[in-house]
Parts: C-alpha cells; sequence; structure tokens
C-alpha cells in the first residue's frame, strides 16, 4: 500500500486543455506573436514560464524575464476567467473522495498558483488535499522531480512509499527520476503509445479505472 497519492492537475484530474490554449494564445496576441496550438498543448506540463521562453525563442522574438513575467501573469489572469469552461474528469472527485483519509493526498501542479487554488475553491475540492505546491514553489519544472520530492517531504512521506498520477510524458519522467510509483492516464495529449515508452506502472484511459485504487490501497 502506498502512503501518499499525488496528483497533477492540468490532463489529469481537471480537462483544461483548451483554456490552457486559448489562455497562451491571448497573452501572445497581445504582443503580436502566433504559434500553432499543438505546440502550446505538447508543452502542458512544464509550466508557463518555460513554455513562453521556448515559444519566443522559437519565434526569434527578443525577450527578458521581465516580459516572461508580465505574459504568465497575463495568461493567469485570462485563465482564470475562463474558469467556468473548465470540467473535471470522470471519476476524478469519485477518487479523491474514496482516498480522502486513506492515505496522504497532494497537488503538484507546473501551473501558476492563483490558477490552481481559484479552480480548487471553485470546484469544492480544497478539503482533498493536505499539500498543494504550484510552479512557484520550486526552481526546476517537469520533469526535474523537485515538484514530486517536495511534495512527498512536506506530505512527511518517503519517495518510496509515494504514487504519482499523472497524464505528460513529463509528468511521468518526474515521478520515475524521483523513485515513486506512477500511475498515467490517457486523459492529456499523449498517447498510451507515448506514455509507454517511459515506464509507468500503470496506464489507465479514465480515473474511474478500479486498477487505480487496487494499486493504491492493496
Amino acid at each position: 500500500m502506498f502512503e501518499a497519492v499525488i496528483f497533477d492537475w492540468d490532463g489529469t484530474l481537471a480537462d483544461t486543455r483548451q483554456v490552457i490554449v486559448i489562455s497562451f494564445q491571448k497573452a501572445l496576441g497581445e504582443i503580436n506573436c502566433q504559434v500553432p496550438s499543438e505546440y502550446i498543448e505538447r508543452r502542458i506540463g512544464i509550466g508557463a514560464t518555460e513554455t513562453f521562453r521556448e515559444i519566443l525563442r522559437s519565434a526569434k522574438v527578443q525577450f527578458d524575464e521581465g516580459l516572461i513575467e508580465r505574459l504568465v501573469e497575463r495568461k493567469s489572469e485570462l485563465e482564470i476567467e475562463l474558469t467556468p469552461q473548465v470540467e473535471l474528469f470522470e471519476g476524478a472527485r469519485e477518487l479523491l473522495e474514496e482516498l480522502h483519509g486513506k492515505v496522504k493526498v497532494g497537488l503538484a501542479s507546473m501551473n501558476n498558483r492563483s490558477v490552481i487554488l481559484h479552480m480548487l475553491k471553485t470546484n469544492d475540492l480544497e478539503k482533498y488535499f493536505q499539500v498543494v505546491l504550484t510552479a512557484e514553489s520550486i526552481s526546476h519544472s517537469k520533469p526535474d522531480p523537485e515538484i514530486f520530492l517536495k511534495t512527498a517531504s512536506e506530505l512527511k512521506n518517503s519517495p518510496a512509499r509515494s504514487v504519482v498520477l499523472e497524464d505528460s510524458l513529463f509528468g511521468v519522467k518526474a515521478a520515475k527520476a524521483a523513485n515513486m510509483g506512477c500511475i498515467a492516464v490517457t486523459t492529456g495529449v499523449y498517447s498510451k503509445q507515448e506514455l509507454e515508452l517511459e515506464k509507468p506502472d500503470l496506464i489507465v484511459k479514465t480515473l474511474k479505472d478500479p486498477q487505480i485504487l487496487k494499486i493504491i490501497l492493496q
């Protein structure tokens, strides 16, 4: 049995893909920069700061960290405005309820804190998480394991007795690098075949899959 479960948010618990893409595109549009939506989608999970850096480099737009900070702030504002369009994935609330009181539960997201806290409050999910870490909490983004190791530490749990639920390649890599268990869900932009290459302990199509609880609570 694992003693702690660490969830990702975007693409794992909540279907935020469209909202994230729109927020990035609108923020970039304000500086007359365009990028294919798929470019953004494939980077969900590494954090807005690093994504904006990669986008501006690829578009050959000169920037400093001040511009990056303004873009991240604007993207967060837009994403919060679009929160009503975000829906939890099927089985997300039920899984959290099933785990509540049985194991320690943390949230480790590379999204920004203002966005995550707003979405948790809007969906009445705050009570399920003992620890919530976001992009502001760490120095190195996924696939670096820092955010998962720090979440486990704040939960006062060892990595070996912690399991991560993730949808992105970056997240699965980070979980494996942290020597944690990892359950991957195909609710994000990555296919089962892509996720298999990173060797998670289990791949499921939905959070309703009974194998999830079996692995965590066995």
